[in-house]
């Protein structure tokens, strides 16, 4: 990623490494990073004034923006001043588990990205549980950030550390690090967070790449304003371009959005199948997708998740071709029915029955995949 496209939302990559030994690590502030995971994980809704500050020995670049946030997919970014020529004032992002707009105010261009099949994890979950897995912690103390209370945790990469993107915990992005890769073994490398006391959450994160006394690379995000759980406008993650707009749109556009089973029958040529679900799970929605590609036909995903935790969802797919391929995944057997099983960061289960292949996904790991495929078996 070009670092000076600062607005865009970035997959997680992490700094990722050995983990660090028990002598490395303040019991206080990895108590810190702890409580800040728990507050993400059955976070509602975040909403706060964010400024963002990219410092190199040549440029000095920054914005702010308002943010508002319903984890893992929901998110709106409104640049209200920048002197990045990249990331004008009045540019915007608006995110749904649907569609993304980013309305660039300089082209007077709105590129809508549709998201039939997109799996929504938590990227910020996922880089405070590496902080606490791998990193080496120590405590700071406190500080004042916004005129609250927070507490300073430095925080440094494992020592084998060779990556040279930086993901971040308060500005949802991924940042390359302008450097060569000969670079790496002299540098130092370190992040900081200060979590605010009442709401055991980062509200402000710097990371900076020095060489000796000089820094190479030094980025700062504060949240300001912030507020966890408050109740946010309903039309605050659909977007409605500017009348004199110019839309590009990229991705295949569902041929339909459905709220129930009964709803979406009528848009798809096989039976959707009902499944036994853990009890946690309520269904979300059902995309329909004419796919166009060589895999042809209509695709159905029936999406579910669990309201109480950020992330934790679950998708059963039916599809006219299957998309998947026997010989890479490890052959199972349920109910007497040869199945496929993926291990990886999305746990699968394939199967084809008659006109129709099935696939029943999870992003987390003890979810009872094979129980799920026994209920749908083959209908």
């Amino acid at each position: 990623m070009n670092r000076r496209r600062i607005l865009a939302a970035g997959a997680a990559i992490g700094l990722a490494g050995c983990v660090s030994s028990p002598a490395d690590d303040s019991p206080s502030s990895a108590d810190f990073v702890r409580d800040a995971i728990e507050t993400r994980r059955h976070m509602t809704s975040l909403e706060a004034r964010r400024t963002v500050t990219v410092q190199t020995p040549d440029d000095t670049a920054e914005r702010t923006e308002r943010v508002a946030r319903e984890p893992p997919a929901k998110q709106r970014i409104e640049v209200l001043e920048s002197t990045d020529p990249d990331v004008p004032a009045d540019s915007v992002i608006v995110t749904n588990r649907e569609v993304t707009w980013e309305y660039n105010p300089q082209t007077d261009v709105v590129d809508v990205q549709f998201h039939g099949s997109k799996v929504d994890a938590d990227r910020t979950l996922q880089v405070l549980e590496s902080l606490l897995a791998e990193y080496r912690l120590s405590y700071g103390g406190t500080a004042t950030v916004d005129g609250r209370e927070a507490h300073v945790v430095e925080t440094r990469p494992p020592l084998d550390e060779t990556g040279r993107r930086i993901d971040l915990v308060v500005g949802d992005t991924t940042y390359a690090v302008p450097l060569s890769s000969g670079d790496l073994e002299d540098l130092d490398v370190s992040r900081t967070l200060w979590i605010d006391d009442e709401y055991r959450y980062p509200v402000k994160e710097r990371n900076a790449v020095r060489d000796g006394e000089e820094t190479r690379y030094d980025l700062t995000v504060t949240y300001e304003d912030l507020a966890i759980d408050a109740d946010l406008e309903p039309k605050t993650f659909t977007y409605q371009p500017p009348a004199d707009a110019d839309v590009v749109t990229d991705g295949s556009e569902p041929a339909g959005i459905f709220d129930s089973i009964e709803n979406a029958e009528d848009a798809v040529p096989y039976d959707l199948p009902d499944s036994d679900l853990p009890g946690a799970y309520l269904s979300d929605r059902i995309t329909v997708v004419e796919r166009a590609d060589k895999y042809g036909g209509t695709t159905t995903t029936l999406w579910y998740d669990d309201p109480n935790v950020v992330a934790r969802e679950l998708f059963i797919v039916v599809r006219e071709e299957p998309r998947f391929k026997p010989s890479l995944l490890e052959e199972v057997e349920i109910d007497g029915r040869t199945a496929y099983y993926r291990d990886g960061r999305i746990q699968s289960i394939f199967w084809d029955c008659g006109d129709v292949s099935y696939e029943v996904s999870s992003l987390v790991t003890d979810d009872p995949l094979r129980e799920i495929a026994a209920s749908i078996g083959c209908p």
